[in-house]
């Protein structure tokens, strides 16, 4: 046999879910350096073989294309356990005992500090109040960090200044007293004073991204997005790379530059020098993002209806017609996305409320005026609440719903609690949004803890397709179940779709001749198991381009 022609690895006798165009299913494949040379019956693929190649029976074991996260952050997530577990609470007593036990350990005056804590996820729904923080932890500075909202004791209010007298809009303050609540939005952070920052390496801190990369090779990842970076956070995955210690595929999102003018954002745009789809097969440039409201978590989503009553007592909400916060104006927002979209990028935003949602969509449309944004395939991320107006208009623009459904599994009973029965029918009806014709892709925003299931935002896939084909939730609720879709559909959110995300739908997502050889081989069959199984389902081995960078 012509030794150019001969694969150097053969995986056989096993159940190979090809996710190709038919959704067939087959027995054996044959990998060619870092591409899939074939794909058959065990007689096709292991005639191609010869005594060089290195042959794996499966044993009957499921086979599927390398899954795909299209929103993670691993930077953060790689230091944030490093220098102590980060709690895992779910109730009000874990939260305070946990406080009450790091006041014990630290000396008077020292921090303490949880670094991703969301009310909403507690069991009682609602912040501890800044009696409860001071109860437990008197002599120590307490910030509970919510990302778009905190909350903070009197002893941190006390070293920061922050007074009955302060003026400052992130300063929630008590309707009858005019005392701060200890409730404060983000762009009040930076008066907290003295947060210990502890200093790593460069070294140290590309050693910690490059094992929290091999954790995403553990549960299936053979490619991910990251979120949001600078153009300087480049620099970690080129590093990693050029040491060879890169074993997953990375596109990254960047932030976009502030918008104080046409003139300054298109200089800026044009200083850069590229635009999205730069890079090669394991780096490359994804969306230009904006950060365009607040979270759903800390009722800074902006809404397109008011919060509500429920909101006032969980979010410390005074005004009745509050709808969130956005970051940009509606006038900016549309200069700034046609801008890109001349200057070859694709956009996307994080929007986590309708209200912020239709305001993007209205900026897509202008842009899509101009010229057809389609081929750039524009992206929502978390959107959340789909209306069938939102939907139609993403349909006929072709934009792509970036989703995470670790949501919905962790958030949705809080979200149905505070806005009602009728809101919730628009949180992530995906069953409705496919039938649409939207293309929808699966992420996690996975931001800090190291175990899949514990992380604040789990990232573990299996959960994930788990949830969107149940659409059950951690309190064990089922909701919208209507909107539940099927494992083939769930399995391409992970897959094919998220690679189309990216412009790579002819490099990966399936497993095809002539396609890099990514894939996994996992513990139970995905399409026939148990549902409630497919949560636990583990990986065995996750190969990317040809090479095994995990095995059981």
């Amino acid at each position: 046999m012509d030794s150019d022609n001969t694969p150097g690895m053969i995986l056989f006798n096993g159940k190979i879910v090809t996710v190709n165009k038919n959704f067939e299913i087959a027995e054996a494949i044959a990998i060619k350096g870092d591409r899939i040379q074939a794909v058959g019956t065990n007689p096709e693929i292991l005639k191609l073989s010869d005594s060089a190649t290195e042959k794996f029976d499966l044993k009957g074991k499921t086979v599927l294309p390398g899954l795909i996260d299209a929103h993670v952050h691993p930077v953060m997530a790689s230091q944030s356990e490093l220098f102590e577990e980060i709690p895992d609470v779910h109730s009000l007593k874990q939260l305070l005992d946990y406080i009450e036990s790091q006041a014990k350990l630290n000396k008077s005056g020292e921090w303490i500090i949880h670094p991703k804590l969301f009310p909403t996820r507690l069991r009682e729904m609602r912040q501890p109040t800044r009696d409860e923080l001071d109860k437990v932890a008197p002599n120590n500075p307490v910030f509970l960090n919510g990302s778009y909202s905190g909350m903070i004791n009197s002893y941190a209010m006390r070293i920061s200044g922050i007074t009955k007298d302060s003026h400052h809009p992130g300063i929630l303050k008590d309707s009858q007293t005019g005392e701060p609540t200890g409730i404060i939005r983000k762009s009040a952070f930076s008066l907290l004073k003295s947060i210990p920052n502890r200093q790593l390496t460069y070294e140290e801190k590309l050693h910690a991204l490059e094992v929290m990369l091999k954790r995403y090779n553990q549960v299936g990842l053979t490619s991910i997005t990251d979120g949001y970076q600078r153009l300087a956070g480049l620099k970690m995955y080129l590093d990693l790379l050029r040491k060879n210690r890169l074993q997953i595929r990375v596109c990254v999102n960047i932030a976009a530059p502030s918008f104080d003018s046409k003139e300054q954002f298109t200089a800026a745009l044009k200083e850069w020098g590229i635009y999205s789809r730069f890079g090669n097969e394991m780096i490359r440039i994804g969306a230009l993002k904006f950060g365009l409201d607040g979270g759903i978590l800390t009722g800074t989503a902006y809404l397109r209806e008011p919060w509500g009553l429920k909101a006032k007592d969980i979010f410390g909400i005074k005004d009745p017609e509050y709808r969130g916060i956005v970051n940009i104006s509606e006038e900016q927002l549309q200069e700034a996305v046609s801008i890109g979209h001349d200057h070859g990028w694709k956009m996307t935003a994080h929007c986590t409320g309708g209200g912020a949602m239709d305001m993007l969509l209205k900026a897509y449309e202008k842009a899509n005026r101009s010229s057809p944004i389609n081929p750039q395939r524009f992206s929502i991320i978390h959107g959340n609440f789909y209306t069938p107006e939102a939907i139609e208009k993403c349909r006929k623009l072709g934009v792509i719903a970036d989703c995470q459904p670790a949501w919905f599994y962790k958030d949705a009973d809080a979200m149905k609690y505070i806005l009602g029965p009728e809101r919730i029918r628009n949180f992530l009806p995906l069953k409705s949004m496919l039938e649409a014709g939207i293309v929808v892709n699966g992420g996690t925003d996975h931001m800090v803890k190291f175990d899949s299931y514990s992380s604040i935002n789990p990232y573990n896939p299996f959960l994930g397709m788990w949830t969107v084909i149940t659409r059950q939730t951690e309190r064990g609720t089922i909701i919208e179940p209507s909107q539940a879709i099927t494992r083939e559909q769930a399995l391409k959110m992970y897959t094919i779709n998220n690679a189309y995300g990216t412009f790579e739908e002819d490099l990966k997502g399936s497993l095809e001749s002539g396609k890099l050889a990514d894939l996994i081989v996992i513990s139970k069959d995905y399409l026939t198991c148990p549902v409630d199984s497919i949560r636990t389902i583990r990986v065995k081995m996750t190969m990317v381009g040809g090479k095994i960078v995990y095995k059981q």
